[in-house]
């Protein structure tokens, strides 16, 4: 970073899940783990949950054999500078930028992430949807508990691993700092989301969500989607066996999703997509920041 003496920025939020924007076409500025780590900070940085490094895919080791599907990558980093191969809510936010920057119209358009080349659609309102791929549904019982109560969950694997569990009042999932304990211990190796979900109408309902390694989070977009599909079976709807389309509006502490179940077993999720500011990061705060 030392020969720049600016680097450009912009900060934006999909339902309050929001990430620090560096745009990079050709591939060129250095984000090491620590520098990204500084940019999110909340209190020494600019804050984020993430940050979305918009490079052009032909510039980019990792995109360059997706290049002829879509233009543009989206190098996604978590807010402690670790990689990470995709973000629901992330990608419909890079999309907003890439509009934004003119490099792209409302309509159709693919997106290169490490998960592989998603399909985006901007809408004339405004919203952005985003195809999340399809829902796995282990078999086996499951359950989660908070204090004295404990429920069945519903285990669903959207690329990463949820157990969605129906409550009476979202209060009982109390604050959410420490992982939800769940059993058996074999269903998720590795930790797991869990969403603590109420009804708010036919086919709508309300969640807080405990993410593995985050705590709670104002909005998951694998966590909304997988609660749509747990309570569209849990609701006896299952759009590959009837045909027919399930549609759930989801809504999460930063706002609110709507979640289409189609009967091929993709999954799009629709939702605001919103850049609040643009500036430019001062190199020799980052080189300070990170050591450099």
């Amino acid at each position: 970073m030392s020969t720049r003496t600016r680097t450009a920025f912009l900060k934006g939020h999909g339902t309050e899940n929001d990430f620090v924007i560096v745009p990079d076409p050709e591939n060129t500025i250095d984000l090491p783990p620590a520098a990204v780590a500084a940019l999110c900070d909340r209190r020494a940085g600019i804050g984020g949950d993430g940050l979305l490094h918009v490079v052009r895919s032909a510039a980019h080791p990792e995109a360059r054999h997706m290049a002829a599907e879509a233009e543009w990558f989206m190098d996604y980093r978590n807010g402690d500078g670790s990689i990470a191969e995709m973000c629901g809510n992330g990608v419909r936010v890079f999309a907003r930028y890439l509009q934004r920057a003119g490099h792209v119209t409302e309509g159709d358009i693919a997106v290169a992430t490490r998960g592989g080349v998603k399909a985006v659609h901007i809408a004339k309102d405004g919203d952005v949807t985003v195809g999340m791929g399809r829902a796995l549904l282990p078999e086996g019982d499951v359950t989660v508990s908070v204090g004295e109560r404990t429920w069945p969950a519903r285990n669903v694997n959207m690329g990463n691993p949820h157990a969605v569990a129906f409550v009476d009042d979202l209060s009982h999932a109390g604050d959410l700092l420490s992982p939800p304990p769940f059993s058996p211990a074999a269903a998720y190796p590795d930790g797991v989301n869990v969403e603590f979900v109420i009804d708010r109408g036919p086919r709508h309902v309300a969640l807080r969500v405990h993410e593995r390694g985050a705590g709670e989070t104002r909005s998951c977009g694998t966590g909304a989607c997988a609660v749509a599909v747990a309570t569209a079976r849990r609701d006896g709807a299952d759009p590959a066996a009837t045909g027919v389309p399930a549609t759930y509006t989801v809504d999460v502490p930063g706002g609110t999703l709507v979640i289409t179940e189609q009967p091929d077993g993709e999954i799009e999720m629709t939702g605001s997509a919103v850049i609040v500011a643009e500036g430019e990061i001062d190199s020799v705060w980052l080189e300070s920041a990170t050591g450099a």
